[in-house]
C-alpha cells in the first residue's frame, strides 16, 4: 500500500494504468484543444503547385538538396521559385590536412597542460623545498615541447588565414 501526497491509499504503479493515463491525455490534447492557429496566415503555403522536369533537372535539384540547407526537392523549387537565396555548403579537401594537425596539436597541448596542470597542484602541496625544486624541473621539461608546437600552430593559422582572406 502506497500513500499519495494527498493522504489517502494508492494503489501500486501499474504501466497499463499509465499508459491509459497518458493515452486519454494525448486523445485530449490532439482532438480537443487542437492546433493553434498561426498568426501570420499569409505565409502559410496554401497554394499546391505541380510540374514535371526531366530526368536531368531533377538530378540537379536533388544535388542542390545535397549541397544546400533544404530538407526536400519542393523546398529547393519553393526558393527557386520565390527568388530566395539558396544556400549551398561546400567541403573544401585542400584544407583536411591542416585542419587534422591543428586537431593533433590540440590534443597533444590539451594533455600537457593537464600534466603541467597536476605538477603545479603537487609543487602547491609539497612542504619541503627539496620537493618543490623538484616539481618546478619536471613543470619546465613540460614546458619545453609547448614552444615547438605552438610555432607550429602559428604557421598552420597565417597558412589558413592566407587561403581564406583572399581577395
Amino acid at each position: 500500500m502506497y500513500f499519495c501526497p494527498y493522504k489517502r491509499p494508492c494503489p501500486p504503479f501499474s504501466l497499463e494504468v499509465a499508459a491509459a493515463e497518458l493515452a486519454v491525455t494525448v486523445i485530449y490534447h490532439v482532438l480537443i484543444m487542437g492546433r493553434n492557429k498561426y498568426k501570420k496566415q499569409e505565409d502559410l503555403l496554401s497554394s499546391p503547385v505541380r510540374t514535371r522536369v526531366t530526368e536531368v533537372t531533377y538530378k540537379r535539384l536533388e544535388k542542390l538538396v545535397a549541397e544546400s540547407s533544404c530538407q526536400s526537392v519542393g523546398e529547393v523549387a519553393r526558393k527557386i521559385l520565390s527568388r530566395e537565396k539558396l544556400l549551398c555548403f561546400y567541403k573544401d579537401i585542400t584544407m583536411n590536412a591542416p585542419m587534422e594537425e591543428l586537431a593533433r596539436l590540440r590534443k597533444e597541448l590539451k594533455s600537457i597542460g593537464i600534466n603541467i596542470n597536476q605538477l603545479v597542484k603537487s609543487f602547491n602541496s609539497a612542504k619541503e623545498e627539496t620537493h618543490k625544486a623538484f616539481y618546478i624541473l619536471k613543470v619546465m621539461k613540460q614546458y619545453r615541447p609547448v614552444e615547438a608546437k605552438v610555432d607550429r600552430l602559428l604557421v598552420l593559422v597565417s597558412a589558413m588565414a592566407e587561403k581564406w582572406l583572399q581577395k
